[in-house]
């Protein structure tokens, strides 16, 4: 019986015994499956080791590991993680906040395999149309043909033609020789050449390279229409032979007219009027990541590099004085060649080189830029003596000489660009370029051939460009418009099945006002992680494990009751969900919590209490129970600050869904821009007002979003944009070095005697640089492995065993002080955290200071050298803030910060808004984009956009201070707001 229940016990729970993984203390803990199950803790608890570095790593080893050997050859070994067992593990799929692909081909549509379905419908069921004059063309039958001809040219006589080769119709290129006599095999007679008809025999004869470039088409027969049946059987066989020499194309011309009629008619897509013909529609025609759908100006990209010449010219210097910054760097080949002919050009434009450009015309800058244009040529009488004629006897000849061409500095420049093989070329080229949209596809992506195809007149991009919730709105009407439509229904029921059931499940979680072509690299991290959960609903998987990493990130209070229903809807299709999180309404909807603490870093890793909502807050022991319990809690302001009377004013912002609105933002207070997702906050924060700054105060190339003008700006003097961006993409950057506090600690190392004696500088201490750095890793401390079919991986150099150094610099010991037998070698240092590095460097200021602000903010736990690639967005926003917060403050400067409570506990939010208030309290400003309720009741002003997302929001719903704002009943914050205020 004993035996029985144990399997049981098994079947019902994931069991782990002896996690060690990282700063979990050897835990021991049973996870229910089929159950929601919420992992939560202050940050650097180890709520990720347990969840993704213990249970998901064991889960994607062992799925590993049953792969066959050749596919093992191409991934390497994988570590075990650091745990004794785990029994009962299901398949688990795991969905972090991090997205690792940088591709800006990458869409929300392809994520989600919706843009692979509508291809294929727009293949299957799309309504071709000419791209140039936008009529609907189709395929003609032989028959249809015929019956064409007949009708035009009814008793009269004609010319049937096959087209052998026409400019951008065929666009083939023949063997001219081979073709005429296969003509002759078919018993073809004449052909015409360029519009005149010649005897095939006699063109046979001449030299034949005059006629390559011509448009040659066969004359297959001349023949008068009549309404008897011979001669439409006699019509129908040369029309088929017409058409089998030519591929595709013929041409019927009457001669009974002063003017002869020419018709050109063709078997595939064409348009009879523009001589156009598109092939047979295949999905791929409708795909920017294929050649034969993207658009050729940009392969499909929608945008370019563009040089920009504000950025590439000092107007107030002159060429000769190095006008054109480009050159000074000689990316350019043949750079003396280029800058002789243009000397010569521009003194037919009445300027030289040593002409300032700001005095420059317009017309001269044009040609300076994108150069001359037509090439022209001269006549030039010169002498020239004959061989063997004697010195008196000379002729005067008329020679051609070509003029000299210049291209233009920005054409030249592109050239470079695109045709250098150097990265260092490229990378100084690309300083002086804007990114701006294609002039061919307008952003597009696609052919124009592609995108004149049409359902219910709307092209691919038409619907990929609308909201998901308007797509939704447009398949509905599809569905009505052919319902009556038997073999289109047939066609598509399982096309627009699939496409309608991922669209809804993306509506679902509150992802309605993104676009199917939004670039996944402008999501969220919260974002991105409920666009795959929206995939996974929408797969219909069973006994799966998901793992997910606060989806609640960038969520609107309004919308978390949303994801609580997906995750449940998981959980009740026979699946089972853990949730790193910190929301306290999700908490409360778990059927399970575990609560990892008590402390971060060292001083967490242990599991502090488990059970329902309602047993975590009767745990004493729990912070999370008593924050859940409303024994502790956020508290409001007592009041909020005046500020300065000052205001930063944005007028007529336009941009995306914005509905040209005018926002006041008052200086010298903490102030929060709110709103439901997708309503707007980033586009006038992020796009209009920080990239303004960002051009004022630090010449930044990006263009801001559309606006009037920014008003007050004279009242600030430094802005700072702290972002959730990553503070490095490889192993190399970690805080110590982002914050600048690795220099000073690399000179304590120099400085130790031993150091000096074997002549240590700073620099052997630096893993960047050869010298005391492991060669095998470059000092990386990894080795990175490609995956092939899996994303790359990291692991543990086999030589330094991920200490970095070679052993020479590892013998380096700094003391904690000279009275302290405590000492660390440089590998050590880099594995403390910065609680206990603190400690450590107490002694030291310029260490100190630095390592202070990453532990005001929260960040304690982290290690010195962690690398950049494990940490979080909000732990990489948290470091850049501590990086600020360590520079001397000017009282006049605005901070922009991004939704920083993203991986942050109740008590954690707490001390990153006492951080912030002080920053205030010197007279600065900050701004912050957030969501979370403890948050917007500290502020003192709040601008809440909405009322919903997409095309439905972008206006402002409220300003004020919160007590303002509760009283506004269309403000969805307000209304959550209210609870938490009361």
């Amino acid at each position: 019986m004993l035996k029985c229940l144990d399997i049981n016990m098994i079947k019902n729970n994931i069991i782990i015994k002896g996690a060690r993984t990282h700063n979990l203390k050897n835990i021991d803990i049973e996870i229910p499956r089929n159950k929601l199950v919420v992992i939560t803790g202050l940050s650097g608890s180890g709520k990720s080791s347990l969840a993704f570095d213990t249970i998901y790593a064991e889960s994607q080893r062992r799925y590993l590991e049953s792969l066959s050997s050749y596919a093992k050859q191409f991934i390497g070994s994988i570590n075990k993680p650091d745990v004794d067992l785990i029994e009962s593990l299901p398949p688990t799929i795991a969905i972090h906040q991090k997205y690792t692909a940088q591709n800006p081909r990458s869409t929300v549509g392809t994520i989600t395999e919706i843009y692979d379905y509508l291809r294929l419908l727009f293949a299957r069921v799309g309504i071709v149309h000419c791209p140039k004059c936008n009529k609907e063309i189709k395929e003609h039958s032989i028959a249809e043909i015929i019956q064409l001809i007949q009708k035009q040219y009814k008793n009269q006589k004609i010319i049937i033609l096959s087209v052998l080769t026409k400019d951008k119709i065929l666009q083939s290129e023949l063997n001219l020789k081979s073709k005429l006599n296969e003509l002759v095999d078919a018993e073809i007679k004449k052909i015409r050449l360029n519009g005149k008809i010649h005897n095939i025999h006699e063109i046979k004869n001449t030299s034949l390279h005059q006629y390559n470039k011509q448009n040659i088409d066969a004359v297959v027969k001349i023949a008068v229409l009549t309404k008897s049946q011979k001669a439409v059987i006699f019509l129908e066989k040369y029309v088929k032979k017409a058409f089998e020499l030519s591929n595709g194309a013929i041409i019927i011309i009457s001669v009974n007219n002063c003017k002869p009629n020419e018709t050109i008619y063709f078997q595939k897509f064409a348009c009879l009027e523009c001589g156009i013909t598109i092939p047979k529609l295949e999905p791929y025609h409708f795909s920017f990541n294929s050649p034969h759908g993207a658009c050729q100006c940009c392969s499909g990209i929608g945008t370019k590099f563009k040089i920009d010449p504000k950025l590439a010219v000092n107007f107030n210097l002159t060429i000769a004085q190095g006008a054109i910054k480009p050159f000074k760097c000689n990316v350019v080949k043949n750079f003396n060649q280029k800058m002789s002919d243009l000397e010569v050009m521009a003194k037919k434009y009445s300027f030289n080189i040593n002409t300032q450009l700001k005095n420059l015309t317009k017309q001269q800058l044009n040609f300076l830029f994108y150069g001359a244009g037509i090439e022209t040529e001269e006549t030039e009488k010169t002498e020239v003596r004959l061989r063997g004629a004697p010195r008196s006897r000379t002729s005067v000849f008329s020679v051609s000489v070509s003029e000299s061409k210049f291209n233009g500095i920005l054409n030249i420049l592109e050239q470079c660009y695109c045709q250098s093989n150097s990265d260092f070329i490229r990378k100084e080229i690309k300083q002086y370029m804007q990114i701006v949209i294609c002039p061919e596809c307008n952003g597009k992506q696609l052919k124009p051939e592609a995108l004149a195809v049409k359902i219910n007149d709307l092209s691919i991009h038409d619907i990929t460009s609308q909201s998901i919730d308007q797509i939704i709105s447009i398949f509905n009407g599809l569905i009505k418009l052919w319902q009556k439509n038997k073999k289109i229904q047939k066609i598509t029921s399982q096309i627009i099945q699939n496409i309608q059931s991922r669209l809804k499940a993306l509506s679902g979680i509150g992802l309605g006002y993104l676009t199917l072509n939004r670039s996944v690299n402008t999501l969220s991290g919260g974002e991105i992680q409920r666009v795959r959960l929206a995939g996974q609903m929408s797969s219909n998987l069973v006994n799966i494990l998901y793992i997910l990493d606060e989806p609640s990130i960038g969520m609107h209070q309004k919308d978390i009751n949303k994801l609580i229903s997906i995750l449940k809807k998981l959980r009740d299709s026979g699946n089972s969900a853990i949730v790193v999180e910190h929301d306290a309404d999700i908490m409360r909807s778990a059927d399970y919590i575990i609560d990892i603490g008590p402390g971060a870093g060292e001083n967490g890793g242990k599991v502090v209490a488990k059970g329902s909502v309602s047993q975590i807050k009767k745990s004493t022991n729990s912070l999370t129970g008593q924050y859940l319990s409303g024994e502790k809690f956020i508290p409001m302001p007592v009041k909020q600050r005046v500020g300065s009377g000052k205001f930063l004013k944005i007028i007529g912002a336009d941009e995306h869904n914005l509905k040209n609105i005018d926002v006041k933002l008052p200086l010298g207070k903490l102030i929060v821009i709110t709103g439901v997702s997708g309503s707007g906050k980033s586009t006038l924060m992020i796009d209009i007002l920080a990239k303004t700054l960002a051009q004022k105060f630090y010449r930044a190339k990006e263009n801001p979003g559309k606006h009037k003008e920014i008003l007050g700006l004279e009242f600030i003097n430094k802005v700072i944009n702290i972002n959730q961006s990553p503070i490095g993409r490889t192993p190399r950057s970690n805080p110590v070095t982002y914050t600048g506090a690795f220099s000073h600690i690399r000179e304590l190392f120099a400085s130790v005697p031993e150091a000096i004696i074997k002549g240590y500088k700073k620099s052997y201490f630096s893993f960047n640089i050869i010298g005391g750095r492991c060669e095998a890793c470059s000092g990386d401390g990894m080795i990175k492995i490609e995956m092939q079919f899996l994303p790359d991986i990291y692991v543990e150099c086999e030589i330094c065993h991920g200490n970095r150094y070679n052993n020479e610099a590892l013998e380096i010991y700094y003391k904690k002080s000279q009275w302290s037998e405590e000492s660390k070698n440089i590998s050590d240092v880099l594995n403390m955290t910065v609680e206990s590095a603190m400690n450590f460097f107490k002694n030291t200021p310029s260490v100190y200071q630095k390592l202070s602000m990453l532990y005001d903010v929260g960040l304690g736990y982290i290690k010195l050298g962690q690398s950049a690639t494990t940490l979080s967005g909000g732990e990489a926003q948290r470091i850049k803030l501590a990086a600020e917060l360590s520079r001397c403050s000017t009282g006049k400067t605005l901070y922009i910060l991004d939704e920083p409570t993203t991986g942050l506990h109740f008590d954690d939010i707490k001390k990153l808004l006492s951080i912030l208030n002080q920053l205030v309290d010197k007279g600065n400003t900050v701004l912050i984009i957030e969501h979370n309720l403890d948050v917007i009741k500290s502020s003192d002003w709040i601008v809440d956009l909405g009322p919903e997302g997409g095309d439905k929001g972008g206006e402002i719903i409220a300003q004020g201070t919160p007590k303002d704002i509760i009283k506004i009943k269309k403000s969805w914050t307000g209304q959550y707001l209210k609870s938490i205020i009361n």
